[in-house]
């Protein structure tokens, strides 16, 4: 753990236009600075850095934060890593406190693993040089048409033959037999010494997503088909097959930028793609996929394109992905390449723009892409083409999202010609389905742990949360979330901007309090009386800051320690809304008329009273839906409490100056 002593320390001390011009090139403009922002494609910069306040945001895409948000966001990084980072950068020390002897071994334990295999990466790299390695493995390596520059970029190498030169020069540096087994870059025999288990290969190595190397893959370059073509890493503390995308260090930035990720299947497949251009492709590396590897490329964008051979195998891995990734409320589309080829040969056989285009006219939305295989096997056959829908009703009942699920069964109900309440039906009908089985799942395992001992949890593993499906309720949130929602905005904004600002009243003000001053925040917060916002993110920004408000932080530090809060989310909102656009609007031209203390004494009652207007309209709206169900009895009641709501409405409307009085 790190001590909010030292956490202060490194967040006094980055100096985000310092922090933020390692990555982009800076350029000053009045108080601040400008580029084009590194997060997304443009040609005109609108991405900001203000070293006054602390912040950066970009008028284009959105993002914003502070300096270690930065970090986070272009790194992807978690808080902790970001936080060492930038001490790494300014020279901080960090010194850990409240850690057990238990939690330092492991740690010591994980990083003597984790040095193990970067030794490992820059040996193999070193023996590519050497008359065998580059005679062999450089030779084969130009031979699949990489460049020098890829080969050195990617860390490519081999592994020479005779089983002990790997294992020799790891002793010799000092590195212990234990960890050289446990990375499984060394093998046991059962006389229990050690031999390598990379010999006679050509070499991959398999980097983490903050850049390290945790793996390798092997290929042989033998014909004798009683050996293994690859042979990978065995699992340890460090790497686990399951959890690991293949190219995804050198492409997570693109990924993010382009908010698009290519699925192929091998470690060519990647290298070659990106040779080209093409650097937002990752690779599954041998294994089939998973959901953890889903998770991961969902770190990063929300839209995957699948890139497999258009052979029978590659076929049937594509249509196993298509659930998985859906399932996991990613966005999934197909290219099937031609026959023959894989996106390693025909990204060498064409030019970038060929490659672009051949993905812009052939990627199909798995609706096409299983239409299109499955229909020409059914030709006028009714049921068969009854069973291809069903099929697709299915999957379309995976996405967790109703509201694409809605899309996606418009799409099917157009292109097959039926109503679209037959599929909702079954889609219903398959989720209730799921439910049921998840249920019992569920059950089996509580059983299960009743007889069996409990599995300590990875320190890797992320606990997902569950998706249930909506219900009345969750759509009654829905529904006041939407009205609510820009008031929330407009009271957030005031809030974030001028919390701790004195609001004046004048003495004939209905607010005015004779020897009693208040403030922006506690106007607004009593005003609400104790109701939370409707809209989720905006609660947890609001209550975020009046924790740091009742602390007595001052406004300018509230900020900064909320830009700095490990949940992105709440850091994005208050950039987004702490930080004012440059070019003025009408309401900022009259806003620059008059002192700022006059305008919030204006505006902060006007906009807690269109909020207050807003929350009639929802009990006007709940009430509605309640006399709909309502008994003659009820009835009389509803219609009570509805008068009295309205003419609420209509009082706050005639103080708005909407409504004119009777």
């Amino acid at each position: 753990m790190i001590p909010q002593e030292t956490v202060n320390l490194i967040l006094d001390t980055a100096r985000i236009e310092d922090v933020i011009g390692d990555f982009v090139t800076l350029k000053r403009r009045g108080g601040s600075y400008v580029a084009c922002c590194p997060f997304h494609s443009e040609k005109t910069p609108s991405f900001y850095v203000t070293p006054s306040k602390g912040i950066y945001k970009c008028f284009g895409c959105g993002k914003a934060g502070s300096a270690v948000g930065f970090i986070m966001e272009y790194e992807h990084l978690s808080y902790v890593e970001a936080l060492r980072y930038l001490a790494k950068k300014y020279g901080i020390e960090i010194v850990e406190e409240d850690l057990t002897p238990e939690v330092l071994a492991a740690r010591q334990r994980n990083e003597s693993l984790m040095l193990v295999s970067e030794f490992a990466g820059k040996f193999f790299k070193e023996q590519l040089n050497t008359k065998e390695g580059h005679s062999i493995g450089y030779a084969y390596f130009r031979s699949r048409g990489l460049e020098d520059e890829t080969i050195e970029k990617y860390g490519l190498g081999w592994a020479p033959k005779g089983h002990k030169a790997f294992t020799e020069a790891a002793r010799k540096e000092g590195y212990k037999d234990e960890y050289l087994f446990e990375t499984g870059l060394c093998a046991q025999r059962e006389d229990g010494s050690l031999y390598d288990r990379f010999s006679d290969r050509v070499m991959f190595p398999i980097h983490s997503v903050s850049g390290r190397v945790i793996a390798f893959g092997g290929r042989t370059l033998v014909t004798d088909k009683s050996v293994a073509k690859y042979v990978n890493s065995k699992e340890s503390e460090i790497y686990v097959k399951s959890r690991s995308l293949y190219g995804i260090y050198f492409a997570k930035s693109e990924i993010s930028k382009q908010d698009k990720v290519y699925l192929v299947e091998g470690y060519l497949d990647v290298l070659s793609m990106h040779q080209i251009g093409i650097t937002n492709t990752v690779a599954s590396s041998g294994t089939s996929l998973t959901v953890e590897q889903i998770r991961l490329m969902k770190r990063f964008t929300d839209n995957v394109t699948i890139m497999y051979d258009g052979d029978s195998a590659g076929i049937h891995a594509a249509l196993r992905g298509i659930d998985m990734v859906l399932k996991e409320g990613m966005n999934v589309k197909i290219v099937l390449l031609p026959d023959g080829d894989d996106p390693d040969s025909f990204s060498r056989k064409h030019t970038l723009d060929q490659v672009q285009q051949f993905i812009a006219s052939h990627e199909q939305d798995f609706i096409g892409f299983k239409t299109d295989l499955l229909l020409g096997d059914a030709g006028d056959d009714p049921l068969k083409k009854a069973n291809i829908i069903n099929e697709i009703a299915d999957t379309i009942s995976v996405i967790p999202d109703m509201v694409k699920r809605s899309v996606y069964v418009d799409s099917c109900a157009a292109k097959f010609k039926i109503e679209s309440d037959i599929l909702f039906a079954r889609i219903r009908s398959t989720r209730e389905k799921a439910l049921i089985e998840e249920k019992a799942e569920a059950d089996r395992a509580r059983n299960r742990e009743r007889y069996e001992p409990a599995r300590p949890e990875s320190p890797s593993e992320t606990p997902q949360p569950q998706v249930v499906a909506a219900t009345p309720t969750t759509l009654s949130l829905m529904e006041t979330d939407h009205i609510l929602g820009a008031s929330e905005k407009e009271l957030l904004t005031f809030i974030l901007q001028d919390g701790t600002s004195p609001l004046q009243f004048p003495s004939d003000s209905p607010f005015y309090r004779e020897d009693e001053t208040t403030s922006v925040a506690e106007f607004i917060d009593n005003s609400l009386d104790g109701v939370p916002f409707a809209n989720e993110i905006y609660r947890k920004v609001y209550d975020a800051y009046f924790i740091l408000y009742d602390e007595g932080e001052e406004q300018d530090h509230i900020i900064k320690k909320l830009l700095d809060d490990p949940d992105r989310t709440i850091a994005f909102v208050v950039a987004e809304l702490s930080v004012e656009k440059y070019n003025l609007s009408v309401k900022d031209f009259s806003r620059s008329l008059t002192t700022r203390a006059s305008w919030l004494v204006s505006y902060v009652p006007r906009a807690i009273l269109v909020y207050q207007d807003k929350q009639k309209q929802v009990e006007q709206n709940e009430i509605l839906r309640q006399l709909a169900k309502a008994s003659p009895d009820e009835q009389a009641e509803l219609l009570r409490r509805l008068s009295d709501v309205t003419a609420k409405k209509l009082k706050i409307n005639q103080i708005l100056g909407r409504e004119k009085e009777n």
